[in-house]
């Protein structure tokens, strides 16, 4: 079971927590408008051994939990979507359609995803995988001020996601990230899927002078990139398998 941390914003209307699953270091984010009489909420990038500590979270908060959501299709880790399906009647499964992974909803970039009066923006940042995608809060006088972006493994805290698998491409990565987050207000909040130092958020600004990675121009990106050398992960032959199933193989024939 992980711990889990609070950040508030200038927006008092957002619910929002930060969870933490420890073996594979991914971070869960909910979010709600608490100013909705039914407190509508979302779960970003849910793990499978995290959801009854999620699920507790939420009845304990009173939130009625209408999305479970993932940025793209892990290969570290299974979903929670599909678990928490089977807990919770009624909620969603959204993932993007460029994944071609099962679910209820799919979205495409320029979409919103609206929960009571709150909603988050889809921005398409393949690199990674094929069918990343960035959730940013919206841009308008009702929504959380500063900004938030929820940008998976795209960008990192000071890194990024391996593009050595699932269709991944350091070219496409470089020109997601610049063109599609670095183009945000500097002060936009950055919440990764994952950190391995610690690390819990940093801003667009931040990133942009001090990430080690995509600060770089493109070809000394595309450099690094191809000179990590990582080990195969571990996980990715059980998790990827799940995760194109909204993460239980038994979902298929349901979704």
């Amino acid at each position: 079971m992980g711990s889990y941390t609070t950040t508030t914003t200038s927006s008092s209307k957002l619910l929002f927590r930060q969870l933490f699953e420890k073996e594979s270091s991914t971070y869960t984010y909910l979010l709600a408008d608490s100013f909705h009489p039914d407190k509508p909420a979302l779960l970003i990038d849910p793990v499978d051994k995290t959801v009854d500590r999620d699920l507790a979270l939420v009845k304990e908060l009173g939130l009625k939990l209408i999305y479970a959501i993932n940025t793209h299709v892990h290969a570290d880790h299974v979903t929670g979507s599909g678990l928490i399906k089977t807990k919770v009647p009624g909620v969603k499964s959204i993932i993007s359609k460029a994944s071609n992974a099962k679910a209820d909803m799919f979205v495409e970039p320029g979409d919103k995803i609206h929960f009571g009066d709150i909603f988050l923006e889809v921005r398409a940042t393949p690199g990674h995988t094929l069918g990343c995608v960035t959730y940013i809060t919206g841009d308008g006088v009702n929504q959380p001020q500063p900004r938030m972006a929820f940008t998976g493994d795209a960008l990192l805290i000071r890194g990024c996601g391996r593009t050595d698998f699932q269709g991944g491409s350091s070219d496409k990565l470089y020109d997601s990230v610049h063109s599609q987050i670095f183009t945000l207000p500097k002060d936009t909040l950055v919440y990764p899927a994952h950190d391995y130092k610690g690390f819990t958020v940093s801003t667009v600004g931040e990133e942009m002078l001090y990430n080690p990675r995509l600060s770089k121009d493109k070809e000394t990106f595309k450099n690094i990139m191809q000179n990590l050398n990582l080990s195969y992960p571990k996980m990715i032959d059980i998790a990827v398998p799940s995760n194109m199933v909204c993460g239980l193989q038994e979902t298929k024939s349901d979704l």
